[in-house]
């Protein structure tokens, strides 16, 4: 398996994603991301474009996902993550986080996914979990339930120390199988990613992108040449940064 590129450090004079002078230091929060890969006979994922007015990554192009909502936590669902996507996910986290905060990482980019592109990622239920969050309500009005098993999660990256905001963020893979409506059909899209596109991975690659999407693109494709079974048990690369260089490990 072909190593992923580690992303370049910033070098000074020029616009840079991993330091921001005499910015201090914040506490990342978590965040998930998915990318949907539809299977064709060359495959295509998902990307949009970030508004100019985010304080956040302005103007590049992204999967979509967002921030952990407490309620993502709380929600109970009858379907769960594979085991060893499970047990992936509980390596280097700290004693207390539970396995329903990590859980509810995947239940974020599914949610998230929803909110900003209008795609539902589900499988057909006559049940539904109750919820106070709105968005959760709107999903479950679909006759959906989130696909936990038929996620993967493939990459892990925290923003580096100096920066105004920052994010632990998972990125989860899955397929088109399990888009439950129309994927060309975007107009539920909540506005908060533009240009939304299905592009084949090298056409993503000419875009304006964020390092770690570029490097994550990489997994992507690698992970898409294993045996179907043998892709949720592969590695998942996790970057983050230690006096300002970037440090992978494989989770």
């Amino acid at each position: 398996m072909r190593k992923p590129v580690k992303p370049k450090p910033h070098t000074p004079g020029q616009p840079g994603e991993y330091a921001q002078p005499g910015a201090q230091a914040v506490r990342p929060r978590d965040a998930a991301t998915l990318i949907i890969v539809r299977q064709l006979k060359t495959p295509k994922i998902l990307l949009g474009k970030r508004a100019a007015s985010h304080k956040f990554m302005p103007n590049k192009f992204v999967f979509p996902g967002g921030r952990r909502d407490p309620a993502d936590t709380r929600l109970a669902c009858d379907t769960d993550l594979r085991p060893e996507v499970l047990a992936r996910l509980r390596k280097e986290t700290q004693s207390r986080v539970t396995d329903s905060s990590l859980r509810g990482l995947a239940l974020a980019a599914i949610r998230e996914t929803f909110e900003e592109t209008g795609l539902i990622l589900g499988e057909a239920s006559d049940t539904s979990p109750n919820s106070r969050n709105s968005e959760w309500n709107a999903y479950f009005g679909h006759g959906v339930l989130p696909p936990l098993a038929h996620m993967d999660f493939i990459a892990r990256a925290v923003t580096p120390t100096y920066r105004t905001r920052r994010f632990d963020t998972r990125f989860f893979m899955m397929y088109d199988t399990h888009i439950h409506t129309d994927p060309e059909d975007t107009r539920g899209a909540s506005g908060e990613l533009l240009d939304l596109h299905w592009l084949t991975i090298a056409q993503a690659r000419k875009l304006d992108l964020p390092a770690i999407t570029r490097q994550v693109l990489d997994i992507v494709e690698e992970r898409m040449q294993l045996p179907f079974e043998k892709r949720f048990a592969a590695p998942a690369p996790f970057v983050k940064f230690e006096r300002g260089k970037p440090v992978i490990s494989q989770l």
